[in-house]
């Protein structure tokens, strides 16, 4: 197996745009429509409030994830546009990157990292769920839509 490589990216870059057409692509077959309307703005993914992250196997890019300020606490931060590509699923690319996103978070100054999730994901559910992520109130762009799923883990 080859070894898995992250590394910090702009939001807005070619191979992080690529990976997030392919995340909203498999949102929108699971769920319809664009696959997600949260408004994102890249500038929220610059460091010190946010940072975007890309995976590599054998220097190909197969996954992202990133972070960005959440609320005015100046104490969370939100997890999004995570994603592995089908090929490398099941290899450790999410965890390896839910681990490097955290970790990031926490360098920043951020106690605790939530997500919205739906219920048509279930192996994100467990991913999030085996990494210590519980059941929070709903929030955001999707709070009162059917199946929104929000966690929230202390970092």
């Amino acid at each position: 197996m080859s070894e898995i490589e992250i590394r910090a990216a702009r939001f807005d870059s070619p191979e992080a745009q690529e990976l997030i057409r392919a995340a909203l692509a498999d949102l929108g077959r699971r769920y319809g429509g664009s696959g997600d309307d949260t408004p994102v703005d890249a500038a929220e993914f610059v460091p010190p409030h946010g940072a975007f992250l890309v995976a590599y196997l054998a220097g190909e890019p197969v996954g992202c994830g990133g972070w960005r300020s959440h609320g005015d606490d100046g104490e969370t931060a939100e997890l999004k546009r995570m994603y592995t590509s089908p090929q490398a699923r099941g290899r450790g690319v999410a965890r390896a990157v839910l681990a490097a996103v955290e970790r990031s978070a926490r360098e920043h100054g951020r106690k605790q990292l939530v997500l919205e999730c739906g219920d048509k994901q279930p192996e994100a559910i467990t991913m999030y769920s085996a990494a210590g992520y519980e059941r929070i109130p709903n929030f955001g762009f999707y709070r009162d839509h059917p199946g929104c799923l929000s966690f929230g883990r202390t970092l």
